[in-house]
């Protein structure tokens, strides 16, 4: 059972798996970092000082404590259990994908453009082409 687990977790797709993983964990934070520090600033100030990650609305307004009454800090509500419903870390997260699903995308094209295509066999013919050719050849030499 141990050899097969090693046979198994050494094969090649294992392991790119593995780095795929540990890459991808690298890059998730790259574009959290891209999207919460330099994009949704900038729609913010587009938008006119629009924050999405302040968007939230107060399920049980009786939760909130008394120290944070009228707070717009979610983070902070967050974190005193008051039940919130936080649309704009939503929205922060949607364009999160869609960042993250078009720089693969792009990352795709680019080495679908480098790599070199593969080359297509000729199609087979069928078997019965195959066999009226051969019966045309052992015609032919017949009559030779």
């Amino acid at each position: 059972m141990f050899k097969e687990f090693k046979a198994f977790i050494m094969r090649g797709n294992v392991m790119d798996l593995a780095i795929a993983v540990i890459i991808g964990a690298a890059f998730g934070k790259i574009v959290t970092s891209l999207t919460d520090d330099i994009l949704m600033p900038l729609i913010g100030k587009i938008f006119g000082g629009l924050d999405f990650s302040s968007y939230f609305l107060v399920l049980n307004p009786e939760k909130v404590p008394a120290a944070l009454a009228g707070s717009t800090d979610y983070a902070a509500l967050k974190k005193a259990g008051v039940p919130l419903l936080g649309y704009g870390e939503f929205i922060t997260q949607a364009v999160n994908f869609v960042i993250i699903a078009f720089i693969i995308f792009l990352m795709i094209r680019a080495v679908n453009r480098v790599m070199p295509k593969p080359e297509e066999a000729a199609p087979a013919d069928p078997a019965d082409v195959v066999l009226l050719r051969e019966i045309r050849d052992e015609l032919r030499a017949k009559k030779a």
